[in-house]
């Protein structure tokens, strides 16, 4: 007769599957890590992007703590502190964090591609001679008389190889030219016009 304290091969599948329900102590681990650089994201980025993200009241008054702790050691636990809170947060209240770190590397990425632009154009109104009247057509409002002066001399600027004074004028004047363009009161103040 076979003795029943035995575990049987289906009692033995039931206790690996409830052990497989959980996540696995690696799992937590890199959860764990995860949160932390998440919280390590949170504390340097500028204090104004921080506050612009609904934090719960201890979070944030965390963060503001790190930003005022001096030395390497506090700091560090401030950070594993941070990180403790964060793993305390609902899932819906990380998506919102986590969805706003994402958005500064995006927001940073388009910053970067429109400075590129703004480059670009501003060797074509060096390069080529239609480029200005382009401009000018697009931005009315632009100084016509003192942007041809700017390229004239940054021209000369570039031929006898002198600080690029006038060079970055005009990136200067590009840069308005499109902040002014893409503001929706400047967009509306247009279609009234017309």
């Amino acid at each position: 007769m076979p003795k029943s304290d035995r575990f049987s091969l289906e009692d033995e599948k039931s206790a690996l599957d409830t052990r497989h329900d959980r996540p696995s102590k690696s799992q937590r681990k890199r959860d764990m890590t995860a949160l932390q650089k998440l919280g390590q994201q949170l504390v340097e980025a500028p204090a104004e992007r921080v506050g612009r993200i609904p934090l719960p009241d201890g979070l944030s008054e965390a963060v503001r703590a790190y930003r005022t702790t001096k030395t390497h050691e506090g700091k560090r636990r401030q950070l594993q502190f941070i990180g403790k809170l964060m793993r305390g947060l609902d899932e819906a209240d990380l998506a919102i964090i986590n969805e706003a770190v994402e958005g500064w590397h995006g927001q940073s990425k388009a910053q970067t591609a429109q400075l590129h632009y703004l480059e670009r154009q501003r060797q074509r109104l060096l390069t080529d001679d239609g480029a200005l009247t382009e401009f000018l057509n697009e931005h009315p409002e632009a100084d016509a008389q003192r942007l041809r002066i700017l390229i004239r001399n940054a021209k000369k600027e570039l031929a006898e190889e002198k600080p690029p004074k006038a060079y970055r004028e005009i990136f200067q004047i590009l840069k308005q030219a499109q902040a002014r363009s893409s503001d929706p009161d400047t967009l509306e103040d247009k279609n009234v016009q017309e």
